[in-house]
């Protein structure tokens, strides 16, 4: 298994994501993730810089570590035709570095072009023909597309990179594996589900990666450790089913108001102990999972984290792989 650290964009601001992110890559980590939020999941994260930009800066601050969004969706607030530029700019910035993550994104950050917000079987809809789109232009031709969600009206990528741009998709089930598995490269997912894998591998002919995300809250102080945790990250109690369609932060803070601290300390590891952190790989590893993204909790934590505890951390997760 490989394993990347998260570039956070909902807990840090756009300076320190690119500050960390040479020092995820100079520590050791194999892949670096962003996400792409218009709004923290909590106004006690306080953070929601431009991603791209962002992964603009890391692609020139970095040299090596592969870079990635986790994830993008393509269908709301950005056109296919714009996410399938960007992509391919960025690729050629990180020199072949980057993987296009994809997914049918939640309310918390699509409402807020005044759209509305999709059901979920049109967010379905919608993602598969957005990428069918960004697939045509990554061609280099022309392109003139009429679909029932978008238009794309004679529109060509100028700047493609040699090597292309690889695309992850986000999946949950067998329906989104059927549907996504013959349009992407990768699989993306929440849960270390070997059924996914299986579901994933028997649904393409390529060797494909597979690719989770886990979050940690590592401190010295295990108390400050959940601390953390819970003023930051209890919305990842709500589950996906509820996470994609509030639409604020305050709904967020609403929905997850008798969630406590030790309910977020029970599903995520927390505190100075590097073999229980690394741990936390172990379900995905038993699910065969090909990449593991760290996200370590809380702004105020990363400088330490990443000088103090990740070496550590790699050291004993790659001993379980």
């Amino acid at each position: 298994m490989r394993f990347g650290y998260t570039l956070m964009t909902e807990q840090s601001g756009p300076r320190e994501l690119v500050r960390y992110a040479q020092a995820a890559e100079d520590v050791g980590f194999d892949f670096e993730v962003s996400s792409d939020h218009y709004s923290p999941w909590l106004t006690e994260q306080g953070h929601a810089p431009y991603a791209w930009a962002v992964l603009g800066a890391v692609a020139q601050a970095t040299s090596s570590v592969e870079l990635m969004t986790y994830v993008t969706c393509p269908t709301v607030r950005y056109h296919p035709a714009v996410v399938a530029q960007k992509a391919a700019t960025l690729q050629i910035l990180a020199e072949g570095r980057f993987t296009l993550g994809l997914g049918s994104g939640e309310s918390l950050n699509e409402h807020v072009v005044g759209e509305g917000w999709p059901g979920v079987d049109t967010r379905q809809w919608m993602l598969e023909e957005a990428i069918q789109i960004i697939r045509q232009l990554h061609t280099g031709e022309l392109v003139t597309y009429a679909g029932e969600y978008f238009q794309v009206d004679s529109a060509r990528i100028w700047d493609l990179p040699d090597e292309g741009v690889p695309i992850g998709v986000a999946v949950s089930g067998d329906a989104s594996i059927a549907r996504f598995a013959p349009h992407a490269d990768h699989m993306i997912t929440t849960e270390p589900k070997a059924e996914l894998v299986t579901g994933w591998d028997a649904a393409t002919s390529t060797n494909s990666r597979k690719i989770a995300q886990v979050p940690i809250s590592w401190d010295p102080d295990r108390d400050r450790a959940v601390e953390r945790a819970h003023e930051q990250f209890r919305w990842f109690a709500g589950g996906w089913g509820v996470n994609a369609d509030l639409p604020t932060p305050r709904g967020f803070s609403a929905a997850t108001a008798f969630v406590r601290p030790e309910d977020v300390a029970a599903s995520i590891a927390c505190g100075p102990d590097l073999d229980e952190l690394a741990a936390s790989a172990q379900p995905f590893l038993d699910a065969g999972f090909t990449d593991l993204a760290f996200v370590q909790i809380g702004d105020e934590a990363q400088d330490a984290f990443l000088a103090e505890a990740a070496e550590g951390l790699l050291e004993r997760a790659r001993a379980l792989s």
